[in-house]
């Protein structure tokens, strides 16, 4: 699943419909495009094996099994073409705009390769660093409220007096510098005066800083069709500048491994996500199951999960496996989004496919993030 610690990105051949050196993004303060759907394919199962090019990149695994049942991939004609790279608008736009559509709601070991912050553990910056995931004090697919945990946090627009809105969580990259949302999120968004907060509360919004967003990578195609039509596209990397002394986010909070190629199946996943009008956020245990489209304005295939209360705000909250009560970290296989944003429903959350399509989005925030940090 993920590729072996300390492997530069630039040397992983990219997935399906994204060339070599199609990665290259904007100067710092610009904004990314959005895009939309992978192939048919990606759908149909060839997403769903581990690539050996895979084990050579740093901070993403593939997956170990779990492939897509055979013939629920989207019908043919309703899937965008491939080819299309990451892009990052030269212009910023004017503000940060709401989450379309409403909602975004909805342990075991760690993994070889991860790298979690420095020593594998986030700093404390004088903050307790305490929270550990709870065992879960409901039954299976019930939400409940906690603390938190570092590596997952909300994003911060600082204009007009100041809002939170939409989930985040930092994955693990060579720069140490990349958090991972989704990507209807930030389209429209303002780069100037955006922060990721990790573990956001009422009681300490701040615990660990805010770290300033330099650059935002989605593939154009979500832009170009939209939420609907690129909905298996929802996902956006955000590269993040160090907080006030300097650190970079990975080495404060630690990072999350990014799975790709894992199926749509997985027994137990941690959904975690900031409810706009919560105090705190919430969490939830539940397994995962494919979910095909039938509306064929929305087409794909997207994980699904039936966790209670996940209301817009959790958008781009990560579904973790694997969890290390260590470390507080985990292997990321989606964030809410994709089908309806994430869905209408606040008790049953969605997720894009994380194949070929968001393997080579990775690569590409990587490598420029990278450069950034270098």
């Amino acid at each position: 699943m993920e590729p072996e610690a300390g492997a530069p990105p630039g040397g992983v051949e990219p997935g399906a419909g994204a060339p070599p050196g199609a990665a290259e993004q904007s100067d710092a303060g610009a904004q990314s495009g959005a895009g939309a759907q992978s192939g048919a394919a990606e759908q149909a199962g060839a997403g769903a094996q581990s690539d050996t090019a895979e084990q050579a990149a740093s901070g993403v695994q593939p997956g170990t099994g779990g492939q897509p049942k055979p013939g629920a991939q989207p019908k043919p004609g309703t899937q965008p073409s491939t080819g299309a790279q990451p892009q990052t608008d030269v212009q910023p736009q004017a503000a940060v705009q709401p989450e379309p559509g409403g909602r975004s709601k909805p342990g075991g070991q760690p993994e070889p390769g991860a790298q979690p912050g420095t020593s594998g553990q986030p700093g404390t910056s004088g903050q307790s660093t305490s929270a550990t995931f709870p065992s879960a004090p409901a039954g299976l697919g019930e939400g409940w409220n906690f603390d938190g945990i570092p590596s997952v946090g909300r994003m911060y627009s600082a204009r007009g007096g100041g809002r939170y809105f939409c989930t985040a969580s930092v994955v693990s990259s060579p720069g140490r510098n990349l958090v991972l949302t989704a990507a209807h999120c930030l389209v429209g968004a303002d780069t100037r005066q955006l922060y990721f907060v990790p573990r956001n509360t009422a009681a300490a919004p701040q615990p660990y800083g805010r770290f300033p967003v330099r650059r935002i990578t989605v593939d154009p195609r979500y832009r170009r069709l939209g939420p609907d039509r690129a909905a298996t596209l929802d996902v956006a990397f955000v590269e993040v500048g160090p907080r006030a002394d300097g650190r970079a986010v990975q080495d404060v909070v630690g990072g999350n491994r990014l799975v790709t190629g894992a199926g749509y199946a997985h027994a137990r996943v941690m959904l975690i996500g900031h409810p706009a009008r919560a105090a705190r956020p919430r969490a939830c245990l539940n397994r995962t199951r494919r979910f095909t489209s039938a509306d064929a304005s929305i087409p794909g295939s997207f994980l699904r999960i039936d966790c209670t209360g996940y209301p817009g705000g959790t958008s781009g909250g990560p579904f973790l496996t694997r969890y290390d009560e260590r470390t507080r970290t985990g292997s990321v296989v989606g964030v809410i989004g994709g089908w309806k944003t994430g869905g209408d429903l606040p008790d049953t959350s969605y997720s894009p496919y994380f194949g070929k399509e968001v393997r080579s989005l990775y690569r590409a925030a990587a490598a420029a993030a990278q450069r950034s940090a270098d």
